[in-house]
This record gives C-alpha cells, sequence and structure tokens, in this order.
C-alpha cells in the first residue's frame, strides 16, 4: 500500500493557534497556493508515478483538505484508480478559531483508493470490526492530533499522529507488506509500519525532516520506547489480542551512515 501526505496547498500568510500561542499556517514554499491548473498537474504526475509502483491489487491513501483533495479525487479517477471510501478523521483536541468568523476546522480528509477497478483489493474487514468492539467500523475516525510524546525527536510542521497511520496501515496490509510513502516528513508512516510488524520505504527531499525520521527510527530500537509506544496506540494492543501473537517486525539495522542524498 502507498500511504501519501502531499501538500494541501493551504499556506497563505493566515495564523493559527498552537500550544497556546498564535502561528502562521504556512508549511514551507512547497506548500504555497498556486493555480488549479498547476495543483492539478502536479497531483496527476506524483500520483501517476505512484500508480507506476503500485502492485495491481494494492490501494493508496491520500489525505488533505478541502485545499487539495477534490484536485487528488479528480487526478485518482481520471489515472483510472477506483475510490473506495473517503475517511472524515475528526480531531478530538483541534486547535481553536481565533478570527471567530468560522466553525473551527476540526476535520481532515483520506481517500482510500484501489490501483484497479476491476481487481479486489485487501481489506481486513473482520480486525477493522474487532478494533471498533465488534461493530463495523464506520468512515469517520475520531482520533487526537499528534500529541507531545510523538514529538520527542523534533517538531515537523505536518506531521500526522502515529494512531492514524497505524489503523490505515492496519486495515489494508497484511504482515511483512511493503508500505511507501512518498511525502514521508518525520517518517510517522515508517514508525507505523515497523511497529506492526511491516516493511517501509520513504521518500523525503529535506535533509532536516529525513535525519528526524532516522532519530525516529533509531529511538524505537529501545525496548522502552517501543513498549511505550504500544501502550499508547490503542489499536496495537486490540490488533495483537485478534491475531494471538505480538507484531514484532524484525527490522532491519538503522541507516547509520550519511543519508545517500
Amino acid at each position: 500500500m502507498i500511504f501519501a501526505d502531499p501538500p494541501y496547498f493551504l499556506s497563505n500568510g493566515g495564523i493559527s493557534v498552537l500550544a497556546g500561542k498564535i502561528v502562521s499556517v504556512n508549511k514551507g514554499e512547497r506548500d504555497m497556493g498556486g493555480t488549479p491548473e498547476h495543483i492539478r498537474e502536479f497531483n496527476d504526475r506524483w500520483i501517476g508515478l505512484c500508480r507506476d509502483k503500485l502492485k495491481d491489487d494494492g490501494t493508496i491513501w491520500i489525505s488533505g483538505t478541502y485545499h487539495n483533495i477534490f484536485s487528488v479525487a479528480n487526478s485518482l479517477t481520471e489515472l483510472g484508480f477506483k475510490i473506495l471510501n473517503v475517511v472524515t478523521w475528526v480531531k478530538t483536541n483541534p486547535p481553536p478559531n481565533i478570527s471567530c468568523r468560522y466553525f473551527t476546522y476540526s476535520t481532515e480528509f483520506i481517500i482510500w483508493a484501489r490501483k484497479s477497478v476491476k481487481r479486489p483489493h485487501r481489506f481486513n474487514y473482520e480486525l477493522m470490526k474487532h478494533l471498533n468492539d465488534d461493530k463495523q467500523m464506520a468512515d469517520v475516525w475520531r482520533l487526537p492530533a499528534i500529541a507531545p510524546w510523538e514529538k520527542s525527536c523534533g517538531k515537523h510542521p505536518t506531521q500526522k499522529p502515529l494512531a492514524l497511520l497505524t489503523r490505515i496501515i492496519l486495515a489494508s496490509t497484511g504482515r511483512n507488506a511493503w508500505v511507501l510513502d512518498p511525502f514521508a516528513g518525520s517518517s510517522t508512516t515508517g514508525i507505523a509500519a515497523n511497529l506492526i510488524g511491516r516493511r517501509y520505504l520513504g521518500i523525503e527531499s529535506e535533509l532536516e525532516f529525513a535525519q528526524m525520521g532516522q532519530r525516529r527510527r533509531m529511538e524505537i530500537d529501545s525496548s522502552d520506547c517501543s513498549a511505550t509506544y504500544r501502550t499508547k496506540i490503542k489499536d496495537i494492543a486490540k490488533a495483537e489480542a485478534f491475531e494471538q501473537e505480538p507484531m514484532v517486525c524484525e527490522l532491519p539495522a538503522p541507516y547509520g551512515g550519511e543519508l545517500p542524498f
């Protein structure tokens, strides 16, 4: 499977609140808004490249907000994907709306699509039902935003919570499956994958964030750290109880030298 958290194109000089302080919403040069044509061309290109690498029965998950998600959906459809769900992630601890001119922004969307319209995809239905107290899991997920304990190796401006990525990977892969993230950031996808026995490949253009991901990967080599993470991410314990065996992955040694770019 592939998980992608591409630029949302929402950086417009606005402000928000973080830890009680007013901060800029700008996420960097790549996130600066462009014309609809520019955004569409960008999405067509990277999604097309991902399609070339995805197995015929593979699926892709792409996160976004209203700024980019409609363009993403159009690109997926025109490139031959079949959209399976649009999951609404409801943040249980969203930042307040300081302008008082809009409803508080508390959701993001995650499109789940399979590569082929006709080729069946993997969905671990019974496991998802088990995680939801033996009821069918709906496409609205109430999960907290990034927690302080997930920032022990540094801060990334668009870091996703491990609980979210863990559920996505559990839903659509088996043990030892490969997970690709073409916008790796601080490698949250990789940490989640490693914690539940999957293999991971991430692509990141910013050296600072690639090194942050490397530190996070080395951090979970500690049994205490790994155990703490697994305790805090509720879906892991429930999934292990369902499968009746620990989700321990034989991880390769962390890359020890200079990063190869």
